[in-house]
């Protein structure tokens, strides 16, 4: 899984939060709603992404108890 979403928190040592908005639909009123989920994710000291950052994060395998994600690029526009 390959999920897109913005830092919101970069004060872990080598880890981030990211925060992902995303649309849901809801049957009963044949409308969307915005939603957002907060992604902790592992951020390799190559990257190094900072708050405000726009990336990329890819699933993997559990790196702590709440990690289960880690950002593979920054994405320029963010």
């Amino acid at each position: 899984k390959i999920l897109e979403g913005i830092v919101v928190s970069a004060k872990m040592q080598r880890s981030v939060v990211v925060q992902r908005d995303y649309l849901k639909y809801v049957e009963k009123y044949q409308r969307y709603e915005r939603r957002r989920s907060k992604i902790h994710a592992h951020n390799p000291p190559c990257i190094n992404a900072k708050e405000g950052d726009k990336v990329k994060i890819a699933e993997c395998r559990p790196i702590s108890k709440t990690i289960s994600f880690v950002v593979i690029e920054k994405v320029e526009g963010g």
